[in-house]
C-alpha cells in the first residue's frame, strides 16, 4: 500500500493524472483495474471511478510495487571504487522508496552492508548526473567539497525568450513556502528570504521559436533556485509546470522542465583519497531536450 497526499498542483485534477505523475510505471489499464476492484481509497473511502481530487485528500493505493515503477535501465556515466555517477531520468526521486538510491544500492550490492549514498539532490522531474559515494570516507570528502565549492556543477536548460546579455550573474533573495511546496524570489532582502546567486551563459538560441539554451552554475543551492530565478527575470524554463507558462509548455509538448545537470569538474586539493579526480570533468552528452533548439 502507498499513501499520497494531494497538494495544490493537483487540486480539481483527475485521479489518474495524479497517480501517473507519481508512479512512472503505472498504466491507465492498471489503474482502471484497481478501480474496478476498489483497491484505491480517497480519505479511506473506496472509489470506483476517475474522480476529481481536492487539496489535502489522502489517496491510498493497494497495487503491487512492481506495477508502480518501470524496470529501470539507468546509464552509469562513471564509476570507480570510491564513487559512481548515474544519469537520473525524469520522474524518479533521488532518495526514498523506489528511488535512484535504492536502485544504485541494488545495482552494486555485493552483500547486505554495501555502502552507496548520494552526495546531493535533484528535483524529481529534473534529469541529470547524480554523484554517489561508495564508502563513508568518500561521502564526507564529497559533502565537504560541495559545501566548499570544490566541485563545479553545471546545468543545461531550455528557456522561453532570448536573454539580452550573453552571460550574467544574478543575485536575488528566495523564500521557501513549504506548505505550498513553492518558492518566491525578491530583488530586495526581506524577512525569511535567503540570498541566491545564479549565473548563466547563453549557448545557443532560436529566434523563430524564441527559445534559448543556457548553461547554468550556482553559487548557492536553494530549493527550485534555477527554475524560480530564471522565471523571475522573464526566462522561464520550458516544461516547468510550477514556474513556467502552461500555454508555452503545451506548444512545445513538454510536461516536465527542460533542465538537466550535465557536468561535474573536481577541484580537490591533493590531500585525500579522491585527489586522482582533481581537474577531471565528468560529463553527460545525451541531453533529452536538446533537439528542440
Amino acid at each position: 500500500m502507498k499513501i499520497l497526499k494531494v497538494n495544490e498542483k493537483y487540486n480539481n485534477k483527475k485521479l489518474i493524472n495524479f497517480l501517473q505523475d507519481n508512479f512512472d510505471g503505472l498504466t491507465t489499464s492498471t489503474i482502471y483495474k484497481a478501480l474496478r476492484k476498489k483497491d484505491i481509497r480517497i480519505n479511506d473511502k473506496r472509489i470506483s471511478e476517475n474522480c476529481l481530487l481536492k487539496i489535502g485528500d489522502d489517496v491510498k493505493i493497494y497495487i503491487s510495487d512492481n506495477l508502480l515503477q518501470k524496470n529501470l535501465d539507468i546509464p552509469i556515466i562513471y564509476q570507480d571504487t570510491n564513487i559512481v555517477v548515474l544519469s537520473k531520468p525524469v520522474g524518479i526521486e533521488v532518495t526514498g522508496e523506489n528511488s535512484l538510491t535504492t536502485y544504485a544500492q541494488k545495482l552494486f550490492a555485493e552483500n547486505t552492508n554495501t555502502f552507496v549514498e548520494p552526495c546531493h539532490r535533484l528535483d524529481r522531474n529534473t534529469s541529470g548526473l547524480i554523484l554517489f559515494a561508495r564508502n563513508k570516507t568518500s561521502l564526507q570528502i564529497l559533502l565537504d567539497a560541495f559545501k566548499n565549492h570544490l566541485i563545479e556543477k553545471h546545468y543545461i536548460c531550455l528557456v522561453y525568450g532570448i536573454p539580452k546579455k550573453n552571460t550574467e550573474r544574478l543575485e536575488s533573495y528566495l523564500f521557501k513556502d513549504s506548505k505550498k511546496s513553492t518558492v518566491y524570489i525578491s530583488d530586495i532582502q526581506k524577512q525569511g528570504y535567503q540570498k541566491i546567486i545564479t549565473s548563466y551563459k547563453t549557448l545557443k538560441f532560436n529566434k523563430e521559436k524564441n527559445i534559448s539554451l543556457l548553461d547554468i552554475t550556482l553559487e548557492t543551492g536553494r530549493t527550485h533556485q534555477i527554475r524560480a530565478h530564471l522565471a523571475h527575470i522573464g526566462y522561464p524554463i520550458l516544461g516547468d509546470g510550477k514556474y513556467g507558462i502552461n500555454k508555452i509548455n503545451k506548444n512545445f509538448k513538454l510536461k516536465t522542465q527542460a533542465l538537466s545537470s550535465y557536468s561535474f569538474t573536481f577541484n580537490f586539493l591533493n590531500t585525500n583519497q579522491l585527489s586522482y579526480l582533481n581537474g577531471q570533468t565528468i560529463k553527460q552528452n545525451k541531453i533529452p531536450f536538446i533537439n528542440l533548439i
